[in-house]
C-alpha cells in the first residue's frame, strides 16, 4: 500500500508531519506491507509551509495511477475574517492560490480511480470543496471553516472523523492524528493501528461518522 502526502505551497506542518508519522510508523509493524511519500504535484522540490521559514520535500510527484491513498493537508495562515479573507497570507487566499496549480486536476484523478482512498485533514476537505470536487459530499474540517465548506457545496458534519467510503476527512489539525490512526486500522490492520497508537501515546478522540452507517 502506497500512501502519498502532498505538500503546496503554504501547507500547515501538523496536517502533514501527525499523518505522516503515523502512516510511517505502521510500515514497519506491517511487515513493509505500507509505505509513505512526500509528494507535490509538481514533483520533487522544497516545499515552503504557512509557517516560515519551515519547508519540507517532496520527494515525488503525486500519480494517483500509482497511490493507494493520497493525504491532502490544509493551509497555514490567517484565519478567515470577512476582508481579510482576501489577504496573500489568509487561508483561503492560500488555497486559492493551490487551486491555480496542477494539484485540482490530479485529486480529481485521485478521487476518480476506483480503489484508492483520498484523505483529508483540516482545510484539505475545504480545498478540494472549492476545487468542486466533493460537491453534496460529508465532510468535515475545522470548526472555523465549517460554514466555507458548506458554501463550497460539501455537506458539512460536525465531527472529530468522517468516513465516506473513498473520500475520508478529519476536522482541526490535530486530527490527522486521528484520521491516520482510522485508516490504519479500516485499510491495514486493528492491531497495526493499536501498536501504533501505543507507540506514539495518542488515544483517538470522538466517534467516526460514517455514511454508511445504519
Amino acid at each position: 500500500m502506497l500512501a502519498q502526502v502532498v505538500l503546496f505551497d503554504g501547507f500547515d506542518p501538523l496536517d502533514v508531519v501527525a499523518p505522516y508519522e503515523v502512516l510511517a510508523a505502521g510500515g514497519p509493524i506491517a511487515d513493509g506491507a505500507l509505505t509513505v511519500e512526500l509528494v507535490s504535484a509538481e514533483g520533487a522540490r522544497e516545499v515552503p509551509s504557512g509557517i516560515s521559514p519551515l519547508s519540507l520535500r517532496a520527494t515525488a510527484r503525486l500519480e494517483p495511477a500509482r497511490a493507494d491513498l493520497v493525504v491532502v493537508p490544509g493551509a497555514s495562515g490567517r484565519l478567515p475574517d470577512g476582508d481579510q479573507d482576501t489577504r496573500e497570507d489568509s487561508i483561503p487566499a492560500i488555497l486559492a492560490r493551490a487551486l491555480g496549480t496542477g494539484l485540482p486536476a490530479l485529486l480529481k484523478e485521485s478521487l476518480d480511480r476506483p480503489g484508492l482512498t483520498v484523505a483529508t485533514v483540516c482545510g484539505g476537505s475545504l480545498l478540494l470543496a472549492m476545487a468542486g470536487l466533493i460537491t453534496g459530499r460529508p465532510a468535515t474540517t475545522h470548526h472555523l471553516g465549517r460554514d466555507a465548506l458548506a458554501a463550497a457545496g460539501a455537506v458539512a458534519i460536525d465531527a472529530r472523523v468522517v468516513d465516506d467510503g473513498d473520500l475520508v476527512t478529519g476536522a482541526a489539525v490535530t486530527s490527522g492524528l486521528d484520521v491516520a490512526l482510522y485508516l490504519l486500522e479500516r485499510e491495514v490492520s486493528p492491531r497495526v493501528a493499536h501498536e501504533v497508537e501505543t507507540l506514539i501515546a495518542h488515544e483517538r478522540r470522538g466517534t467516526v461518522w460514517s455514511a454508511g452507517a445504519a
